[in-house]
């Protein structure tokens, strides 16, 4: 296994890709990779490795000039079953941080791509949900410009502080101070799991809105941290799914930490009846420790 620490903090979106090519042995350990994933939220996700180079439809593969230079693509689609966004958005990010820790780059695409190009190259079926890809290659040494305007209008490395993320017990009560020790004043509330919950607030979302809230169930011990959707807006079906796909990145960050620092549980839907969840909050799942 790779270091997941040094893979979340080392990503970034990348939009401009130099010349050189993914070698034949690079895909062929992305795919196994890829194929290997599981998922602790239920359906398994199909990725495709799709060469603009070398697909017959590859010319039609287009991202509105947002991409410069990828010819190597991703896409993952999944059976349309309950928690299905989530599970693409956490086997997703599983790969994308992969690819980061061989050297690639990568890039979220949500909205910014030919999706009926893609999904007839990813022979999507009804029963199907195909939302996202990802270029794949080597980041050039200079940005593009619109790299560069992309990056500023989203602001593409801010993450909002702690106190908007998590909470001791209920929405009432935020767990620390925004600053930089924020996670060492954490431990007092979450013990080992303060450095986890960084990796949740590094984790990347739909223009950086980050819809996941985590709510730390305590008695004499950290009991359990229950993740809510936030922001849901009843009349928007493409951003909520997307929502839930940010959910799933979200929980991936978090399990994955936790396992690499030792920690142990397991997922279940037990949604708490004594946290009372703001307006546009939706409870999603719980981490029970163990």
């Amino acid at each position: 296994m790779f270091d997941i620490e040094k893979s979340i903090r080392k990503r970034r979106s990348v939009r401009t890709y130099d010349k050189r090519k993914v070698d034949l042995c690079i895909k062929e350990k992305i795919m196994e990779y890829a194929e290997g994933l599981q998922n602790p939220l239920g359906p398994k996700v199909t990725f495709r490795l799709l060469d603009k180079a070398s697909d017959p439809k590859g010319d039609k593969l287009g991202t509105y000039g947002i991409i410069k230079g990828a010819e190597l693509y991703v896409g993952a689609k999944i059976k349309r079953e309950e928690y299905a966004p989530e599970a693409l958005g956490y086997d997703f990010e599983q790969l994308v941080l992969y690819l980061t820790d061989m050297g690639l780059g990568t890039c979220w695409l949500g909205g910014t791509f030919n999706k009926g190009a893609f999904a007839e190259a990813m022979d999507v079926q009804d029963d199907e949900i195909f939302t996202i890809v990802s270029p794949i290659g080597y980041t050039a040494d200079k940005m593009s410009l619109v790299e560069v305007m992309m990056r500023r209008g989203s602001g593409g490395d801010k993450r909002m502080p702690w106190e908007e993320l998590f909470y001791d017990s209920d929405f009432g009560k935020p767990i620390a101070a925004g600053d930089a020790d924020a996670a060492s004043k954490a431990e007092s509330v979450i013990g080992g799991y303060a450095d986890v919950l960084e990796m949740v607030r590094l984790a990347p979302s739909a223009v950086n809105r980050q819809p996941w809230r985590i709510v730390a169930e305590r008695g004499e011990d950290i009991k359990a941290f229950h993740f809510y959707q936030s922001g849901i807006k009843a009349d928007d079906g493409e951003s909520v799914q997307m929502h839930r796909i940010d959910m799933g990145i979200a929980i991936c960050h978090f399990h994955l930490a936790a396992l690499e620092k030792g920690l142990t549980g397991k997922f279940e839907r037990v949604e708490p009846a004594d946290v009372d969840a703001p307006e546009n909050t939706k409870y999603i799942i719980t981490w029970i420790c163990e």
